[in-house]
């Protein structure tokens, strides 16, 4: 039987022969006789796999970029929920991720999901240790698809090094690569003007260096429409989720109305409050003088919980910054952003440079101290049951919401290492397990500092607590919100409510040491500002928002940052913002 074919198709793998028309022997059954056509053999559809961990988005990915660019038939999008960081602390052996923490990732695997379903893709969602799931997930896929690669943004820490490390190791047995990028500073380590190795041990030598000769690379454009997963995993995706909280043994996360904002997880809500804090309440004009508020929603951006999970990028953030100064202002708020941005750089730089000394005991300098570990103490502290009001409703804000300001942070850290001499770690570690902007070089390197052991030339300061709270809480606003027990005592009193006789307990209706605690420590410096009378003018943001130079003998930082916060030589640095800032950076076309 004789036939004459043009072209042929393969359906399985829509591989199409054309050619001119050629007589081509059938049997008599009908099937045709492969070996006259001398055919490539069959193709399998190639596969990339893309390891999301802290990246959490679309915009300005260059690992999903690479992929969905490459020359694969399918693009698999996997996160993986790793039980490892669901367990406990290192050192003390904490509850590692707070239900406010688990719900604020859940949300931002679950709305990255839903993007990338959005774009003809999807996000394979599974439970283990990314080193176990992928070659799994690669023998599982291997029947009808060929795993050519797998693509993911590399971290800095030694856990997440480690995961890496055991990813490749399995994957070489398979023959598939690995391919990872850098994506999480501003500043791209290769653009650096020195080896991370020899990142400068001052902040500011570091920042003078990078705005004189550092490139912004701009943000990683995405198709709208993405490659498709392989058909042999779609029905799983689609049928795929994030875990419940109990599965790790972790509470439902409580509501509290109180909190400055209601902190949605994903790159949505991410890239909706940048919008809403720059150019439609057009707060960042103002940043550096609010910055250090204590009340309410826009004293500062609130992007580092955004941030820390990467659903949020900060090249992003500043070509925004750039269009704010082009179409309304430029100004020091505008490069301060700028300037917090730095500081999450140099972060996880000091994270390249030192590796793990950055979490242990003598911090980066070596610095030899003995810390105490008095139970008691660390559960008042943690507690918010220190009975001092500043220290105690910045506590019960972290408690309560998982957030707590840059100025909140700098006090209560420096009350627990300096005024009660704890370890720095048991602070380090309950911020681990409650910041939702929790990430750990920012984290474990603020603690350095703040417990005199980073390498910090004044590594001995300590806040005056009371000071600190008639400086940014004149009215007691803060506190009365977090310690209802104090609402009827007047500023200065409610601050140091130790002071106030039993007539005047009785007065504010507040028995100090059953309505509200008995003080653990009382400094004596404190005296000096215990009687001090707050401005009769305001409180609350339209105070913060008058105060220009607020915060500048105490060396703070504003909230534009991702985790930690204990900002350190802002003071010589407060000049550095403002006219010319626009030559300090160059975009990389």
């Amino acid at each position: 039987m004789r036939a004459t074919l043009a072209a042929l198709a393969w359906s399985s793998s829509l591989f199409v022969v054309e050619g001119s028309a050629e007589a081509l022997d059938i049997t008599e059954e009908g099937h045709l006789d492969l070996q006259l056509l001398r055919l490539p053999a069959f193709s399998a559809m190639s596969v990339l796999i893309v390891l999301f961990r802290n990246d959490l988005r679309l915009h300005d990915n260059e690992v999903l970029q690479r992929a969905v660019s490459s020359a694969a038939d399918h693009v698999l999008p996997l996160y993986c929920f790793d039980p490892r960081h669901f367990a406990k602390t290192h050192w003390f052996g904490f509850p590692r991720v707070s239900p406010l923490r688990y719900r604020f990732l859940t949300q931002s695997v679950s709305d990255l999901q839903k993007n990338l379903r959005n774009r003809g893709s999807g996000l394979l969602v599974r439970v283990g240790a990314p080193e176990e799931v992928v070659p799994a997930l690669a023998k599982q896929l291997g029947g009808s698809a060929t795993v050519k690669g797998v693509h993911l943004h590399e971290e800095i820490c030694s856990e997440e090094r480690g995961v890496e490390r055991s990813l490749a190791s399995e994957l070489k047995g398979l023959g598939i690569p690995i391919t990872k990028c850098w994506g999480s500073t501003l500043v791209h380590r290769d653009d650096l003007p020195f080896p991370p190795t020899q990142l400068p041990d001052v902040y500011t030598q570091f920042r003078k260096r990078v705005e004189s000769s550092c490139d912004i690379c701009p943000v990683v454009e995405l198709p709208q429409q993405l490659k498709p997963l392989p058909p042999a995993i779609a029905a799983e995706e689609a049928a795929s989720a994030v875990p419940p909280a109990s599965q790790f043994g972790i509470s439902e996360a409580p509501v509290d109305q109180r909190g400055v904002l209601p902190f949605q997880g994903g790159e949505t809500a991410a890239l909706s409050r940048l919008d809403e804090y720059f150019f439609k309440a057009d707060c960042l004009k103002d940043y550096k003088q609010t910055r250090n508020g204590l009340v309410g929603a826009n004293y500062s951006s609130k992007f580092s919980p955004w941030l820390a999970l990467g659903c949020l990028s900060p090249r992003h953030v500043y070509h925004k910054v750039k269009e704010y100064e082009r179409q309304r202002v430029a100004n020091d708020s505008t490069y301060w952003l700028i300037f917090e941005l730095l500081w999450r750089d140099y972060f996880k730089f000091i994270g390249v440079k030192f590796g793990t000394k950055l979490f242990q005991a003598d911090g980066l300098m070596g610095k030899q101290v003995k810390w105490r570990t008095n139970r008691n103490a660390f559960e008042a502290w943690r507690d918010g049951r220190t009975g001092v009001p500043f220290i105690d409703a910045n506590m019960r804000e972290l408690r309560a919401t998982g957030y707590m300001s840059n100025r909140g942070r700098q006090n209560v850290a420096s009350f627990l290492t300096k005024d009660l001499t704890l370890d720095w770690r048991l602070g380090a570690e309950v911020f681990e397990a409650e910041l939702l902007d929790h990430e750990p070089t920012a984290n474990y390197g603020n603690w350095n500092y703040a417990a005199g052991i980073g390498n910090d030339p004044r590594e001995d300061r300590k806040f005056n607590i009371i000071k600190q709270a008639m400086d940014y809480d004149p009215n007691g606003e803060y506190v009365k919100l977090w310690c209802p027990e104090l609402t009827h005592i007047p500023s200065p009193k409610c601050h140091c409510p130790w002071t106030l006789t039993p007539a005047e307990q009785q007065q504010y209706n507040c028995s100090i040491g059953e309505d509200y605690p008995n003080a653990i420590y009382v400094d004596g410096s404190w005296r000096t500002h215990q009687d001090r009378r707050p401005p009769q003018s305001s409180g609350g943001d339209s105070y913060y928002a008058k105060r220009s130079n607020v915060g500048r003998a105490s060396n703070g930082r504003g909230g534009g940052r991702g985790g930690g916060g204990q900002q350190q030589q802002q003071q010589q640095d407060n000049n550095g913002g403002g006219k010319g800032n626009e030559r300090r950076y160059k975009v990389r076309e």
